[in-house]
């Protein structure tokens, strides 16, 4: 079958975004059309059709920083208009709640601030994210910012590219020796290495919130970071699909050419040969509330309540800055942090314990069924702050909450297995994901929320008892060297009978074979084991379901209705 302009291309084909906002005066944002709402997005508006009186507004922060007067002056915006204010998982800021009325308004008011709302949705280079403690952290080795506000000012409002890429681009790019967050889920990533001495930067493609960026096998010095940019930008730009918007990013590019065909398209418009990459210098390290700078200052991590804010807190955290002669910056795991503070110490109180923990916007998007952010409620929260143990909860598979590049990763869903209709969260373990080598893997499909605090708590339960420091170094050398089948049913048979049977390191995947002798030592006098053939599944099944939807037996369960029919 011959290949089809997508839906969008073709809206771009007839009349390009740029011009689109020629006439975005007289738009008429009580009548928007399917059109409307596409082109709008180029410009960091979005809305949907059955809530066709609501909009949101995404701002774009380049490498998270912000002045304190922008920041009270968007508090000021936020309170005037009774909005929702969140920070995204890049780095920036979106305003919900805005009434039809008032969203011409709003837009002109934030884009005069000196940020920027422009291609921060649709198929646009998205937010340039790098890390919080860029250039002024102990492990800082190249300060960034004025590369990503180079390829920041080269990007907005370029007529050319402007709501025109055939899908969105996210870039990350880092110049320290270890991060708060890993950017491996990027379309690109430059990460810090070394070659012959010198430090520069070590390229990484196809990254998404699913899939872990490659190596594309080049090394940048610092000066040529920019110039490799315009020719990626340029090379997606002219050979990226525009067919099946499922195939569209460069992860299915890359799927598709493979990954010299990639770097051939980048070398063509980048006019010079590559060096092949250097040692990647990145190290894991756990970074505290207060944590101490180059300068001997102190940068603090204000943790929001999983990236919800209030006008009052911004108020208070500018009004602090301000004082404090510090500066405030964003990071990519929805926290604020404050740099160069005299001593570690501050009158900030963070409202939540959610430095490790990533939640997408939850029912503040049109895509997700549930309150992400309240539904952290289910989840041992001292537990995982007592260790450190990173933590991505979406509340859809778009992954917004980066659940697959997390030790513990969640989708909130819904499910009617274990009764009525009722929420509940397929679970992830084990992303290697400070080193990009691998995303976490399934271990339940649906976990009823009531039931997802046990669950969690038998996995953080598993690696204390393992005696490894990190959850992350857990994963690689215990769960990652089992099936994922096994692991399933490893932790039903725990939740049955109400033990914690630790797993033992492996250096690789072991037999079906083995792993049933393993179970069969634990758990020989379970009633699951005739469901076992010649894999697990069956067995995940069962136990799942008895443990969870058992009426009488289970606490939680909720007998359906009976409702009256009068047809």
């Amino acid at each position: 079958m011959e290949n089809k302009l997508n839906k969008r291309e073709r809206y771009k084909a007839k009349l390009k975004p740029i011009d689109y906002y020629k006439d975005f005066e007289n738009i008429d944002f009580e009548s928007l059309t399917e059109g409307d709402r596409y082109y709008l997005q180029d410009f960091g508006i979005f809305n949907v059709e059955f809530l066709e009186d609501e909009f949101t507004i995404r701002i774009r922060i380049p490498g998270g920083r912000i002045s304190a007067e922008q920041f009270q002056a968007i508090a000021d915006i936020v309170s005037e208009y009774n909005l929702t204010i969140i920070l995204t998982a890049r780095a920036g800021i979106q305003l919900h709640g805005i009434e039809v009325d008032d969203i011409l308004e709003i837009h002109k008011r934030i884009n005069a601030l000196g940020v920027s709302t422009w291609q921060s949705f649709g198929d646009n280079v998205r937010n340039i994210v790098t890390d919080a403690y860029d250039g002024c952290g102990k492990y800082a080795q190249i300060e960034v910012y004025p590369i990503v506000m180079e390829m920041h000012d080269y990007i907005i409002k370029n007529p050319r590219y402007v709501g025109m890429l055939p899908r969105r681009v996210s870039i990350g790019i880092s110049g320290n020796r270890a991060n708060v967050t890993s950017f491996f889920a990027n379309d690109i990533y430059f990460a810090l290495a070394k070659k012959d001495g010198i430090f520069g930067f070590n390229v990484y493609l196809g990254g998404k919130n699913t899939e872990v960026a490659q190596s594309a096998n080049i090394f940048l010095a610092t000066d040529e970071v920019f110039d490799f940019f315009k020719a990626f930008v340029e090379a997606f730009y002219l050979h990226g699909s525009r067919f099946s918007r499922a195939k569209t990013r460069i992860f299915h590019m890359i799927e598709d050419i493979g990954m010299d065909g990639m770097r051939a398209h980048i070398k063509t418009e980048y006019k010079k040969d590559f060096e092949d990459a250097g040692e990647l210098i990145l190290e894991r390290a756990e970074f505290s509330e207060f944590h101490e700078l180059k300068d001997k200052s102190f940068g603090f991590c204000y943790q929001t309540d999983f990236s919800r804010l209030t006008a009052s807190e911004i108020k208070d955290i500018a009004s602090f800055a301000t004082k404090s002669r510090a500066e405030i910056r964003f990071g990519i795991d929805q926290n604020i942090y404050i740099i160069g503070l005299s001593e570690a110490s501050t009158t900030l109180k963070s409202p939540a314990i959610s430095n490790t923990i990533v939640a997408c916007a939850g029912n503040l998007c049109p895509y997700a069924v549930w309150s992400i952010k309240d539904e952290t409620s289910y989840l041992p929260l001292d537990k995982i702050n007592e260790h450190l143990i990173q933590v991505g909860f979406s509340g859809c598979a778009k992954g917004c909450g980066r659940h697959r590049h997390t030790d513990i990763g969640l989708i909130g869903l819904k499910t009617n297995n274990f009764g009525d209709t009722d929420g509940g969260a397929r679970i992830f373990l084990g992303a290697e994901h400070s080193s990009g080598a691998s995303v976490g893997r399934q271990l339940f499909s649906m976990v009823p929320f009531v039931h997802l605090e046990s669950v969690v708590s038998l996995a953080i339960k598993l690696f204390e008892l393992s005696g490894y420091k990190n959850f992350e170094e857990y994963a690689s050398k215990v769960l990652n060297n089992y099936s994922e089948e096994f692991l399933s049913l490893w932790f039903l048979a725990n939740l049955e009978t109400g033990n914690s049977f630790e797993l033992s390191a492996r250096d690789e995947i072991g037999s079906f074979e083995y792993e049933k002798e393993l179970l069969k030592k634990e758990f020989f006098e379970l009633d699951f084991w005739e469901h076992v053939d010649e894999n697990f599944h069956n067995a995940v099944s069962y136990l799942s379901k008895k443990l969870w939807t058992i009426e009488g037996e289970d606490p939680h369960y909720k007998p359906k209705i009976e409702r009256t029919s009068f047809r």
